[in-house]
């Protein structure tokens, strides 16, 4: 008797199965796609961790350079590490205008302290659009030869017309009179209000006061000229309204009794050195 079994071949398991199909079957293209995106995002998982202390490093370098600018101390022959040895960074208490020991002033996160509910506020009068302000910012002091304090330098930010607008003002020793205004980070229209970034408008800063000598706060980004005079107004940008409308909310914002006044006024009594 013959064994019929003998002849019978053995069934293909799942993965035979799958090696038999055409090259071009949906089920073979559907896994090459799939092996191929699952490999494609492994590998940008790994270099996006790998580079990330690299594009760590780099935003701090870009924010100390904005910084040195602002100042007018920026030299590109002078490596930015060593340039910024020469300011102070200080944590101070908006509420206060006090400096704080609480955080290092060398790694405090103004931007995480803003979404963290125990370090800020949710404002309800909120002329810069920011929703949150943090209680604490981190200041940085200039100082002259003689050790006393040639610029502040205060971080600023407020919405604009598509973005929100991050930067840093640069008032001279007094504490009043504005040195410089530059944004590092900005979306606004190319051409229109990106224009914030044109040396020849962040030049109009330069000289201007934030207020008169009753001490009320005047500075003012408009078309026309305010009352208290020329010494108190920077010039609108052409065909950017609504972005020049929102620099004159957030330096005004920043520049007042929710911002730094506190700390402004403590520099002008002298009482910071």
């Amino acid at each position: 008797m013959v064994d019929g079994s003998a002849n019978t071949a053995s069934p293909k398991g799942p993965l035979r199965r799958f090696l038999d199909l055409p090259t071009d079957s949906t089920a073979k293209t559907l896994f090459v796609a799939v092996t191929l995106c699952l490999f494609a995002s492994m590998i940008v998982s790994i270099a996006a961790v790998a580079l990330r202390p690299v594009q760590e490093e780099n935003k701090l370098r870009d924010k100390r350079i904005n910084i040195l600018q602002v100042a007018g101390v920026y030299d590109p022959a002078v490596s930015v590490a060593t340039a910024f040895e020469a300011f102070e960074p200080h944590v101070v208490d908006l509420r206060t205008g006090e400096f704080t020991d609480q955080f290092d002033a060398a790694t405090f996160d103004d931007r995480a302290a803003a979404d963290d509910p125990a370090l800020s506020r949710a404002l309800e009068d909120d002329p810069a659009s920011i929703s949150r302000q943090s209680f604490y910012k981190t200041v940085y002091l200039l100082r002259d030869a003689n050790g006393a304090i040639d610029k502040v330098v205060l971080p600023v930010h407020g919405y604009g017309l598509w973005s929100t607008l991050w930067g840093f003002i640069a008032l001279e020793e007094n504490g009043n009179d504005i040195f410089g205004l530059q944004f590092y980070e900005q979306g606004e229209t190319p051409g229109l209000g990106a224009e914030v970034d044109n040396p020849r408008w962040k030049a109009l800063w330069n000289g201007k006061k934030l207020r008169d000598d009753n001490g009320d706060l005047q500075i003012t980004v408009a078309k026309t000229q305010p009352a208290a005079g020329p010494e108190y107004y920077v010039d609108a940008l052409a065909g950017a309204t609504l972005t020049s409308r929102g620099v004159d909310n957030l330096v005004r914002f920043w520049m007042g009794s929710d911002g730094y006044e506190a700390f402004l006024n403590k520099i002008k009594a002298g009482e910071i050195k």
